[in-house]
């Protein structure tokens, strides 16, 4: 399973790695040490929170989040495989994307809850681009 440093969880997030780093601090989110002593957060664990603090709705910081170009990066939380089409959501800051694919598609990208990904906004289209 994926694993994200602090920095890249703010990122994803949508919030400063203070923020981030205070969250986990305060055990809001688990976070574990690798073999050089950097604080990780494994990914099922981001998905999940992430997904709480959409619904929360509470940010401690009042970040504006844009689309560079109708992207959208952010971290996978869930996935539903049918026998030929998918239903996968990312969640982008505060910006909770879904997108319905090929369960192939799903499959040939290896996408797994906790990973990161990219959404990418074309109109009504959602395109899941494996980062």
């Amino acid at each position: 399973m994926q694993s994200y440093t602090i920095g890249q969880a703010a990122r994803l997030l949508g919030v400063s790695p203070d923020t981030a780093r205070r969250w986990a601090d305060a055990g809001r989110v688990a976070t574990h040490r690798d073999d050089s002593g950097r604080r990780l957060i494994d990914g099922r664990a981001l998905a999940a929170f992430s997904v709480e603090l959409a619904k929360a709705g509470t940010s401690e910081e009042e970040t504006s989040y844009t689309s560079v170009r109708n992207a959208f990066p952010g971290i996978v939380t869930a996935i539903k495989l049918g026998d030929v089409a998918a239903q996968v959501e990312i969640q982008a800051g505060p910006h909770r994307l879904v997108s319905l694919l090929t369960r192939e598609a799903v499959e040939e990208l290896g996408l797994e809850v906790g990973m990161e990904a990219t959404a990418r906004v074309k109109s009504t289209n959602v395109h899941i681009d494996r980062a």
